[in-house]
């Protein structure tokens, strides 16, 4: 070392560090609109839209485009990636073209274009739809999309009534899809007469909503719907009858739409989950942010010379971030660890490190069994009050 007469500081970067939790109310959503100024948002391409009030003016008046905005807005303003599509001349090319495709320039279409927005804008979309396109095919692509992107897919239960719903839900099986059944009526807002609202539209706003006033570990049953005015469907509700057909719904794993006491809600938690371990929406969603929030948390450890101390400090850092997870109720619990029997020198050589982690997430409080009893008890001291 030099000669040197003085202070000599060497800076050492070791320790835990503290992670960010992904951003998740961000909606995705697939729109037509003929309309639509093509400037402002060109077929195909993601859009950051930041105001969706101001967006409805350039929407155009047809199509699922300015609808959707307004279902939204009423719910929530939160960023907004919006992928407009072409109408199409039939129902066929339609649903085509909401699936969309990767032509062969390298551009991602329709719906795929929502896997383009993080690399072109900078957001991820979490809350993904296509209210008024969701027929059966292009919900199956999107409960796909949804889990490429580590979020949810909400869509239309379509059925004449009920029991239709009810069968229809056994087309699907995916953990990132909820189906919501039936739709709203609202005032238009040229007419102010009652026009169908779709009910996917206003669950986009009201999750990204839910999101930003509570936690993605809230699930997005029992939550008020804002700017609704009826229900396209009669569908019956009893909070203690198993056989309404709000139960019924739930129980076959479909969102029900219902009139309360207390207004106009969401009513479920499940997923379309063929895993019980991913039944509520709330378990899907926690196990995707705790995923990207601990793999883009650790960038700053790749690379760096793998030494006990790095192995130490990622352990930490995970600890930490669950720690912070269960203090805001976000978690029952969590805890990562070092496993030797994981990591033999041979992979250790090799440049290979497994830090195990496990996680428990906070389930709805779905039923809620309360006993009622008739006694005889307190007329015991029924002379004193009289007395009294």
């Amino acid at each position: 070392m030099a000669y040197q007469h003085g202070v000599n500081i060497t800076e050492v970067n070791t320790g835990s560090r503290p992670l960010t939790t992904v951003a998740t109310a961000v909606v995705g959503l697939v729109a037509t609109a003929p309309g639509a100024d093509a400037d402002a948002f060109p077929l195909n391409k993601p859009v950051l839209i930041t105001d969706a009030e101001a967006a409805i003016g350039k929407a155009g008046a047809t199509g699922t485009l300015a609808g959707a905005l307004r279902a939204i807005s009423d719910q929530v303003r939160c960023p907004i990636v919006l992928v407009r599509i072409a109408d199409g001349a039939n129902a066929a090319e339609k649903t085509a073209n909401a699936i969309g495709t990767i032509t062969a320039q390298g551009q991602k279409t329709g719906m795929q274009a929502l896997l383009a927005a993080e690399a072109q804008l900078g957001v991820k979309p979490r809350i993904i739809g296509a209210p008024g396109l969701d027929v059966q095919a292009v919900t199956e692509a999107l409960a796909i999309v949804a889990g490429k992107l580590r979020g949810m897919a909400y869509a239309a239960a379509i059925g004449g009534d009920v029991s239709a719903a009810i069968a229809y839900r056994g087309a699907f099986s995916a953990r990132e899809l909820m189906l919501v059944y039936p739709d709203f009526y609202a005032a238009d807002a040229t007419t102010g007469e009652a026009v169908v609202s779709y009910g996917v539209a206003r669950v986009l706003g009201l999750r990204a909503r839910i999101d930003q006033e509570q936690g993605w570990h809230k699930t997005i049953s029992n939550v008020a719907v804002a700017g609704v005015t009826g229900i396209t469907k009669d569908i019956q509700f009893d909070i203690q009858d198993p056989g309404c057909e709000a139960n019924l719904l739930n129980a076959a794993e479909v969102c029900a739409l219902v009139r309360t006491s207390n207004g106009f809600r969401v009513w479920g938690s499940r997923t379309c989950s063929d895993e019980p371990l991913f039944a509520f929406e709330s378990a899907v969603r926690t196990a995707q942010v705790i995923r990207d929030t601990i793999a883009e948390g650790m960038l700053w450890a790749i690379d760096k010379p793998l030494r006990p101390s790095l192995a130490k400090d990622i352990v930490e850092t995970i600890n930490g971030t669950l720690r912070q997870m269960k203090l805001a109720g976000q978690i029952i619990g969590g805890r990562a660890w070092y496993d030797a029997q994981q990591n033999t020198p041979d992979t250790l050589a090799s440049g290979k490190l497994a830090i195990p982690y496990d996680f428990t997430p906070v389930p709805p409080l779905e039923n809620l069994a309360l006993q009622q009893r008739i006694t005889d008890t307190y007329f015991a001291d029924f002379a004193a009050g009289v007395a009294a």
